[in-house]
């Protein structure tokens, strides 16, 4: 039986995906394109600055949302979503969340500590908070804090992603949790999310394949370096910001740097761009599935292209005979 959450979702999407929310990438106009395609869209509240415009950004997708849906009649509209970084260094978090809660966002995706409050807080509206994980302990302090969804960032994911295969952290996580479960790492293609909701994820969490998108906030050469990069491009390391992290190559390259001779880093020598080199500004993050994007193209069709995709692995599989 599907879990009643997932079943909430579902009836408002035409594809079982969540976007991730990218850092400087995720904006109002890229959530509205995500939503209204029927995927669930989301961006970091830190994208918004300053703070102030927070609000400003939750009035634009709601608008912009409604406008659609009154267009549009009948259409399957995916809810959005908001990214808190639950950390003492995000002095934002308090009044960010108030504009949350104000404007009753309907769910809130969590990073780093177990969110506690946050959930409190969005529960007070009937706001739902899915938190990202790398590990069965995090999963564990996660489901004690009382959120409603898990985000399993395993290897592969852009930006800071764990190690762990899917097929490894799903199936453990499965052993104590039941809810709602958003897998990541690779994702950038129809087949991929089959086989995503196969391993017993409800959702897939897809990023990198949207930064290819005309609506996403990055420069035209970042987008022009993932259609030209395959999985061999993408650099593990923890030295841009003191946790690890997929980068593309080129633009280690293009910084002056050896992407295979890099100074060894730790958490406590964080750059955050305190010399030349600027995390996201200057070092693009991607993930390894980059290899399935190969070109630029508005959010709709790149959701068309996912829907289509999807249905075609599906159709495939079904059409298989297995002798066994």
């Amino acid at each position: 039986m599907t879990h009643p959450v997932v079943a909430g979702l579902y009836d408002q999407m035409s594809l079982p995906v969540i976007c991730s929310p990218m850092f400087i990438i995720s904006n109002p106009a890229l959530v509205i394109a995500q939503c209204t395609s029927g995927v669930i869209g989301s961006f970091p509240a830190l994208n918004a600055r300053p703070q102030s415009q927070l609000d400003e950004w939750l009035d634009e997708i709601g608008s912009g949302l409604e406008g659609f849906r009154r267009d549009n009649p009948g259409a399957r509209v995916a809810p959005f979503a908001v990214n808190q970084i639950v950390h003492q260094s995000n002095e934002r978090l308090d009044a960010d969340m108030e504009s949350c809660v104000r404007h009753r966002v309907p769910l809130i995706i969590t990073s780093l500590r177990a969110p506690g409050d946050v959930v409190s807080a969005a529960h007070s509206y009937g706001g739902k908070v899915f938190h990202d994980v790398t590990s069965v302990r995090h999963a564990e302090k996660a489901v004690e804090a009382g959120v409603d969804g898990l985000i399993l960032v395993c290897a592969g994911a852009g930006g800071h992603a764990g190690t762990l295969s899917p097929f490894a952290l799903v199936r453990e996580v499965r052993r104590f949790f039941d809810g709602p479960i958003a897998l990541s790492g690779a994702i950038a293609n129809g087949g991929a999310i089959l086989a995503a909701r196969s391993m017993g994820a409800d959702f897939a969490y897809i990023g990198t394949r949207f930064i290819a998108s005309e609506e996403a906030n990055a420069v035209d050469e970042y987008k022009r370096m993932l259609v030209d990069s395959s999985a061999a491009d993408i650099v593990y390391t923890p030295y841009f910001t003191g946790v690890h992290g997929n980068y593309l190559k080129p633009s280690i390259v293009a910084s002056g740097l050896d992407p295979d001779d890099l100074p060894h880093a730790d958490k406590t020598s964080m750059n955050f761009g305190s010399n030349r080199v600027k995390p996201w500004k200057d070092v693009w993050g991607a993930g390894q599935g980059v290899g399935s994007i190969d070109r630029i193209q508005p959010t709709r069709e790149i959701v068309a292209q996912l829907k289509q995709e999807f249905h075609q692995a599906r159709s495939s599989v079904l059409a298989q005979e297995w002798n066994v």
